[in-house]
């Protein structure tokens, strides 16, 4: 990754905007819509400012005094001087999904949303909140961690009683309590090192995956696909654990 995505929290903070024009005005209703308080640059509370000035120079210079602040700084149009960019976003609030290039290309970011827009489905902040105030009901439900985890990526997977695009509701799928597989091993025969030629349900799995066995030279562009927190096991798979709880991919590479 070409830098870390993260999400911050902005309601009732101040933002330093510098500049003037259509350039300042986006960053302004951004600032806006996400709770912030658009300020000038000599607020001493702000922690992160964005400046818009079409002069080169003039544009320099601030980020510099704000960086040299301690602020976290992104200047328009300008990638090079920014410490943080902002994505394309698709808002269903609680859910936030957002498309960064890093700067390359503004206009494919736009155009990945607008095509996520169209797929996804409105009723996913609708989930997202039922889901949220049914933590505790979980924990009775699952009161393993593991279990929980399991539990819902099983319900949320395509076909499940929470898949978001079919008509989910939380409340049945509590009720019906589904306990997860105990154990279950996939295993992925990697015919090349791009991960675009794994199948949907091998994209799958690692992305559920509890642990990841594969070989010391196993391809990074697939180990990345699988879940971060997931336990990435360099072993032969005549020693990998039989009867681990949840679920384990080995990776096997074909001949290619």
């Amino acid at each position: 990754m070409h830098s870390l995505p993260l999400f911050v929290t902005l309601t009732g903070q101040p933002v330093i905007l510098l500049g003037t024009g259509e350039p300042a005005e986006a960053k302004r209703r951004l600032i806006e819509r996400a709770g912030g308080i658009p300020v000038a640059d000599e607020h001493s509370a702000a922690r992160i400012a964005f400046v818009a000035l079409e002069d080169e120079a003039q544009a320099r210079d601030a980020a510099a005094r704000l960086k040299a602040r301690g602020l976290l700084v992104n200047v328009v149009d300008r990638p090079d001087l920014c410490d943080f960019t902002t994505p394309a976003i698709v808002d269903r609030d609680p859910v936030l999904i957002a498309v960064s290039t890093g700067g390359a290309s503004s206009g494919l970011a736009a155009a990945l949303r607008q095509r996520l827009e169209a797929i996804l489905p409105a009723r996913l902040g609708a989930l997202a909140s039922a889901l949220k105030a049914a933590k505790a009901a979980m924990r009775e439900a699952w009161p393993d961690a593991r279990d929980r985890r399991r539990a819902l990526s099983e319900a949320l997977a395509p076909g499940g009683m929470l898949d978001p695009f079919g008509t989910p509701s939380v409340d049945p799928w509590l009720e019906a309590r589904i306990a997860p597989a105990a154990s279950a091993v996939h295993v992925i025969h990697l015919h090349s090192d791009d991960p675009d030629d794994l199948t949907v349900r091998d994209t799958r799995a690692l992305g559920q995956a509890d642990r990841v066995i594969h070989a010391p030279d196993a391809p990074p562009a697939i180990l990345a696909r699988a879940r971060a927190d997931a336990a990435r096991l360099p072993l032969a798979a005549e020693s990998a654990p039989q009867d681990a709880p949840g679920l384990t991919v080995w990776l096997v590479k074909a001949e290619y």
